[in-house]
C-alpha cells in the first residue's frame, strides 16, 4: 500500500525519473504544448509549474534555480523573456492537461499538456450547418468539377498544339535480285590413285 505517498514512479528509478521530468519541461517550455502519456503530463504539471512561479522574480538567484533543471539556454532565456511577462499576472494554474484518448500501438491513455497562455490549439467549433447551406455548397462543388473538367481540355489542346509534328519518311525498299534455281549437282567421281611402285 502507497498511502499518502506523493508521486508517480512511471516505471523508473529515481534518476532517470528525474532526467524524464527535466527533459519534458524543456521541450513543453520549448514548444508551448506537448503531447505525452497521461500519467507523464500529470507528473509535469506538478515539476513545471514551481519553475515558472520562481522564475517571475527576474533576479540571479531566480535564474540558477530555474538553470539548475532546464540545461537550455536558448530555453531559459524564452522562459525569462517571452513566457513570464504573458504569466506574470497568473497566481499559478499555468499548464492545461486535456486527454486525448488511447493510443493505437499499447492503449496508453495519451495526453497534451499546453501553457494556458500560449493556447490556440483548441479552436471554437463551427457552427452547425442547416439544410439550405448544404445544398449550396453541392452547387458549388459542380461548378468546381466543371471548371476542372474546362481547364484540363484547356491543357490537353495546349499541349498538342506545343508538339512538334513529326515528318514521316518513306524510305524506298530495296529490290532483291530474283533467287536463281539451283540446277542438280553434278556428282563428283572419286578417283583412286593407285599406288605406285618403288624402283619403277
Amino acid at each position: 500500500m502507497r498511502h499518502r505517498v506523493k508521486g508517480r514512479k512511471l516505471g523508473r528509478t529515481a534518476s532517470h525519473r528525474h532526467a524524464l521530468l527535466r527533459a519534458l519541461a524543456t521541450s513543453l517550455l520549448r514548444h508551448k504544448k506537448i503531447t505525452t502519456t497521461t500519467a507523464k503530463a500529470k507528473e509535469l504539471r506538478g515539476f513545471v509549474e514551481p519553475l515558472i512561479t520562481k522564475a517571475k522574480t527576474d533576479s540571479v538567484h531566480a535564474r540558477r534555480y530555474v538553470s539548475d533543471e532546464i540545461k537550455d539556454r536558448k530555453v531559459l532565456q524564452g522562459l525569462f523573456s517571452e513566457i513570464i511577462p504573458k504569466v506574470g499576472d497568473r497566481p499559478g494554474g499555468y499548464t492545461r492537461v486535456v486527454r486525448l484518448g488511447q493510443r493505437k500501438g499499447d492503449g496508453a491513455e495519451m495526453a497534451m499538456i499546453e501553457l494556458v497562455d500560449f493556447s490556440g490549439i483548441l479552436k471554437p467549433k463551427a457552427p452547425k450547418k442547416t439544410k439550405g447551406e448544404k445544398k449550396e455548397k453541392g452547387t458549388t462543388e459542380e461548378s468546381k468539377k466543371e471548371t476542372k473538367a474546362e481547364s484540363k481540355k484547356e491543357t490537353a489542346e495546349a499541349k498538342k498544339e506545343l508538339k512538334p509534328k513529326k515528318k514521316t519518311v518513306v524510305k524506298p525498299r530495296k529490290e532483291k535480285p530474283p533467287k536463281e534455281k539451283i540446277g542438280v549437282k553434278e556428282k563428283k567421281v572419286k578417283t583412286t590413285k593407285t599406288p605406285q611402285k618403288k624402283g619403277s
